[in-house]
């Protein structure tokens, strides 16, 4: 699915927080994300085959928009479902037409 016409994902970016105990951490922003439009390309999956299993599902979402703040601890919401992200965001300059951005993500067991 072409990216101008792809599906439309919300993208969380990251911001560093203070917990309980003084340490900062890492957490998913929830100030406001980010909306773009993203065409997806499967990567790998496999099922779960017996109980207490997951299933593991690891999609390629490429998008146009450059998305600053967004790492490994960021959350993408799409599809219906929230998933993390599993490569930092990789820009890629072609020759012509071919600029954006792919990241890999995760989907959450439900």
């Amino acid at each position: 699915m072409q990216r101008r016409r792809g599906l439309k994902a919300r993208v969380w970016k990251t911001s560093k927080r203070i917990d309980n105990r003084g340490n900062e951490v890492l957490v998913a922003d929830a100030d406001g994300p980010y909306e773009v439009t993203c065409a997806l390309i499967p990567q790998r999956s496999a099922r779960a085959e017996v109980p207490g299993q997951q299933q593991i599902n690891i999609t390629r979402m490429i998008v146009d928009a450059h998305i600053e703040g967004v790492t490994l601890w960021s959350r993408v919401e799409l599809l219906g479902s929230v998933w993390d992200i599993v490569t930092p965001p990789a820009y890629h300059h072609g020759e012509r037409k071919t600029r954006h951005w792919s990241i890999d993500i995760r989907e959450r067991p439900s």
